[in-house]
């Protein structure tokens, strides 16, 4: 199939808004270092999962001639939803694994191969656009983060 285990959680392991940024900066300020931590670790965990998505969408350009491939997609934003509902809006973002699965409710070839090339190629700059917008949100927290620390 092309392997669903070579997108283990391995390559999530990276997580930002470590006690640098949060020691550092309640050291300086008043402001309430749990909510920005939260918006680092959101943002982070958005994206680890962006990251894990465009390999998955690449895995599947890559194999989209491959008899008896089937495409696979990345599962956080839903999974995300789920535990903030459970937590009445509040979730330690860390604990949401994105998730790799095969759809199987896309139409096969007679090669045994559903992937779609037109439809990776529309996913590839869609998730690229989102991988570069929290990014520059991501940086922008920071540079907010610097900015308080450097005026006192």
């Amino acid at each position: 199939m092309g392997g669903l285990a070579e997108y283990g959680s391995s390559d999530l392991s990276m997580r930002s808004g470590g006690p640098f940024f949060v020691d550092l900066a309640s050291a300086y300020t008043g402001v309430k270092m749990d909510k920005v931590s939260n918006t680092f670790d959101l943002l982070a965990a958005a994206l680890q999962a962006e990251a894990l998505r465009q390999k998955t969408i690449a895995s599947n350009i890559a194999n989209a001639e491959t008899p008896g491939y089937r495409r696979v997609e990345v599962k956080f934003e839903e999974l995300l939803a789920k535990e903030m509902d459970k937590g009445g809006g509040k979730v330690d973002v860390r604990q949401v694994e994105p998730e790799v699965y095969q759809p199987k409710n896309t139409p096969v070839k007679s090669n045994g191969n559903d992937v779609n090339l037109e439809l990776e190629v529309g996913n590839l700059v869609k998730n690229s656009l989102r991988h570069e917008t929290l990014a520059r949100l991501l940086a922008k927290k920071v540079r907010g983060i610097d900015k308080i620390i450097n005026t006192r």
